[in-house]
């Protein structure tokens, strides 16, 4: 079920891959020039990279770092954060666990349009304070209609509403996914266990993963998060909720930094009516496989062949 990763960045890449190509050969200059002479070289360089180190902006792609070049970036990455925002931070590369592939199931008979989810994704993943942000909006739709456009995410009367049912969307994690096949930089990927994943350190903030998005799942940084010291989530993972810079995109990541550990995401902790199922698409004995089996389930715009692991379902 799970995609094919791209070649990685910079192996391969042909003249049409101008991104690539400018990108590596950046790397090869910093490399001659020397960081002095490369830091004044950066200067001119688009929007984008003028809040680089020489360090990040000569960073190799995810996928192409060594272990002892991820641990040097992630002692950066702490360093910066408690230089920025005064917080010790734990920070690791978690990787994909073997035979494990991740799937979601969300019962819509029972959710009540709380959005505790959003809330606690809101502070799991370390988003800026002021614009509320958070990675999971809530519906309120019309009972016996699924009519996306028709649903109301600002609504602020009590919950549940007469006549109405809720439907939380997030990244459906596709099998099939858009975003990933639009990104100049192939700043984002499919990984083994299906989730999908963005570089924030590779991520040139152009937004074309967000306009193929068929969801609405992704998020723009249009500024610098600002979130209380005190906070602030200090367990972090590198593809997960680190705090963002300014100027990338970013997404749920299915709380990575927990549920490849074992954990399960915090919006379905949150959960007051057990309203979220999370598990293993790849155990036959797992929940979300009996509800596969057993309920009515339906995924959003099936009509679009993106293959969501984002399931909903109704008790009847």
């Amino acid at each position: 079920m799970t995609e094919t990763p791209p070649s990685a960045p910079g192996k391969g890449c042909g003249e049409e891959d101008c991104a690539c190509t400018r990108r590596t050969a950046m790397k090869a200059a910093g490399a001659t020039l020397g960081a002095a002479a490369f830091a004044t070289a950066l200067a001119p360089l688009t929007e984008w990279a003028q809040d680089l180190s020489v360090d990040q902006f000569l960073q190799k792609h995810y996928r192409e770092m060594s272990p002892a070049e991820m641990a040097q970036v992630l002692e950066r990455i702490t360093s910066d954060t408690l230089k920025h925002h005064g917080v010790q931070i734990s920070i690791s590369d978690v990787k994909p666990r073997p035979d494990v592939q991740f799937g979601y199931a969300l019962n819509l008979s029972i959710c009540i349009g709380c959005r505790r989810c959003a809330e606690a994704c809101h502070v799991e993943n370390n988003h800026d304070r002021a614009s509320h942000n958070s990675y999971i909006r809530v519906l309120e739709m019309t009972q016996g209609s699924i009519d996306l456009e028709q649903g109301d995410a600002t609504y602020t009367h009590a919950v549940p509403a007469p006549g109405k049912y809720y439907m939380p969307i997030q990244c459906q994690h596709c099998d099939n996914p858009p975003c990933t096949k639009v990104c100049p930089v192939e700043a984002t990927w499919k990984e083994d266990d299906g989730i999908v994943v963005v570089d924030y350190d590779w991520c040139i903030g152009c937004r074309y993963c967000e306009a193929a998005c068929p969801y609405h799942a992704r998020r723009f940084n249009w500024q610098a998060p600002e979130i209380p010291a005190e906070e602030i989530n200090p367990v972090q993972a590198y593809l997960s909720n680190r705090i963002r810079p300014q100027g990338v995109m970013e997404k749920c990541t299915f709380c990575l930094h927990r549920t490849r550990q074992g954990r399960l995401p915090a919006c379905l902790e949150a959960c007051p009516t057990g309203a979220r199922v999370f598990g293993d698409l790849a155990d036959p004995d797992s929940e979300i496989r009996w509800i596969l089996a057993n309920k009515r389930v339906f995924v959003l715009k099936e009509e679009l062949g993106t293959k969501p692991r984002f399931f909903y379902f109704f008790d009847k």
